[in-house]
């Protein structure tokens, strides 16, 4: 936020009483001077702490005529009007710029946008909050004044007081800026909030303000930004209006959050919260889990659990609830964990609790963890490693091998494991690929799409061939990748079947390479 003109010149014990008096001063040019209507005047002199600041900042200091001064610098020195008005509506500053209409200074120029603020500002909304609808939906401050009224007067038709009109506007600026073509999202808006608000009678819980109505729509506005069916959500939350009462936005964006890793459909995670309100007491960020014990606690048999552990020993151990679902994508288990917690068993979520502490804890771990300690750059090294955790690897020797063959930064590191992420490897594939070769998140990202464009476009081969070789992505494309592949191409060219004893030759490392990655694969699953 860009700081208040320097005011030093006035001593700090007349502040107060200066600002109060430019703000005088200027409310008597606005509405004698410019012939603007006192209250809209008083307004803008009210809300224009910047651009007011900045005018007293000219005027010479004397407690005794400080006022008749900044009375005479007003009429002598005129300023842009616009500044002041779309500070006061809220508009921040540093943003006015990209407001203010070319070659003009005085609002009798352009009287289209205070025009439209006066309109509103008669029917309730808080002056120093229309930038809001301003910025959201500008086509507003281009309507005429009067049918913006017509149509106010038209929304508390469903049923609305003027503060509930004016909570919903601000949250939903659209149907105000809308035109016939969004006369269908309107009324699916209003449907909803007629059941929430009138027939479940949310309106009783909420206090008669306009912050207060803001508060509730912006709660609405997180399902709908989730993809919930404008029109269809009414009945759906108005069962569980106590989410809009008892629970702040923030908490709601939260445990949206933590759902949306698990990349499913966003639209299901709002249903989820609305149907399984529960989950919004659980702490999902602090608790520590042990992988094992919390699929057993939500319903994996001993058989599973052993086939998990077999097949991702490096996600075994503890971590924290808060990468519980990066550890479920890591098992490709993440549809499975977000139907346990849809279709009845979300309680479990809640109810589980490591038990003794001892359970699951790797002694390897916690000694590699004491030396990273006493290291001289712990805190580099802890930054990765909790990526690692992030990302769904646990608190077990396997992923201290990881870390010691990564290198960078936490935050390289984690721009190369979603430039590979983005590539269309799978998730719980890539964690697999970081696991047998960590070095391939020692690759900048530009380097890695290169070799996988080569792969894929190329050579001809798909994705599928980086989970059993994984190591490719180490090779430099230049000078390795590159000469043996057009090596290859050539000798097939020349007639030479792939069988031929000197293409052998030519792939015998590669080959002996893949084996001893799959040995490695084989050794991990296991358990040795």
């Amino acid at each position: 936020m860009m700081k208040l003109p320097n005011l030093n010149k006035i001593p700090i014990k007349y502040r107060p009483k200066a600002i109060e008096q430019a703000q005088k001063a200027l409310t008597e040019y606005l509405h004698s001077t410019r012939s603007l209507p006192f209250t809209y005047a008083e307004h803008i002199s009210k809300y224009s702490h910047h651009s007011l600041s900045d005018v007293a900042s000219k005027v010479r200091f004397s407690p005794a005529t400080f006022f008749k001064s900044l009375q005479r610098f007003l009429r002598y020195h005129p300023i842009n009007e616009f500044e002041f008005f779309y500070e006061s509506i809220g508009i921040n500053y540093v943003e006015i710029n990209g407001f203010l209409p070319q070659n003009k200074f005085f609002l009798c120029e352009d009287l289209r946008v205070l025009n439209v603020a006066c309109a509103l500002s008669s029917f309730g909304f808080p002056w120093n909050h229309l930038g809001e609808l301003y910025r959201e939906e500008i086509s507003i401050f281009s309507r005429d004044p009067s049918d913006l009224s017509k149509m106010l007067l038209g929304f508390k038709e469903y049923g609305f007081d003027t503060v509930t009109v004016i909570g919903i506007c601000l949250v939903f600026p659209q149907v105000l800026g809308g035109g016939h073509e969004m006369r269908g999202e309107i009324d699916a808006i209003f449907s909803d909030l007629r059941k929430l608000f009138i027939d479940f009678d949310l309106v009783s819980f909420v206090e008669g303000n306009v912050d207060a109505w803001v508060e509730i729509c912006r709660k609405v506005r997180v399902f709908y930004d989730l993809g919930c069916q404008k029109g269809e959500m009414g009945e759906v939350m108005g069962r569980s209006k106590i989410t809009f009462i008892k629970y702040p936005e923030e908490v709601l964006v939260k445990k949206a959050e933590f759902f949306s890793i698990l990349g499913v459909s966003k639209s299901d995670i709002g249903l989820l919260l609305l149907e399984r309100r529960e989950i919004l007491d659980f702490d999902l960020e602090n608790p520590v889990v042990s992988v094992l014990g919390f699929l057993k606690h939500m319903g994996m048999n001993d058989v599973e659990v052993k086939a998990i552990a077999q097949e991702y020993p490096y996600v075994l151990g503890r971590n924290k609830m808060a990468n519980l679902p990066h550890v479920m994508r890591a098992l490709d288990r993440h549809e499975w964990f977000f139907n346990q917690m849809r279709f009845g068993n979300h309680h479990l979520l809640g109810t589980y609790s490591i038990g003794n502490p001892n359970k699951d804890l790797d002694k390897d771990y916690k000694s590699s963890l004491d030396k990273i300690q006493s290291t001289r750059t712990p805190v580099h090294t802890l930054s990765k490693l909790n990526f690692l955790h992030g990302i769904g690897f646990g608190e077990n020797r396997l992923t201290i091998k990881v870390l010691a063959d990564s290198h960078g930064t936490s935050t390289e590191i984690r721009e190369r494991f979603d430039c590979l992420l983005g590539s269309g490897i799978e998730y719980a594939k890539l964690c697999k690929m970081v696991r047998l070769s960590p070095k391939i998140l020692n690759q900048n990202s530009e380097i890695l799409e290169r070799k996988i464009k080569f792969l894929c476009e190329d050579m001809g081969s798909s994705l599928q061939y980086l989970d059993l070789f994984p190591a490719y992505l180490c090779y430099d494309l230049e000078k390795r990748i590159k000469p043996r592949y057009f090596f290859h191409t050539w000798l097939l060219g020349k007639g030479l079947s792939v069988k031929s004893k000197l293409l052998t030759i030519l792939i015998a490392a590669l080959e002996e390479a893949k084996k001893l990655y799959q040995e490695t694969m084989n050794t991990s699953a296991s358990g040795t």
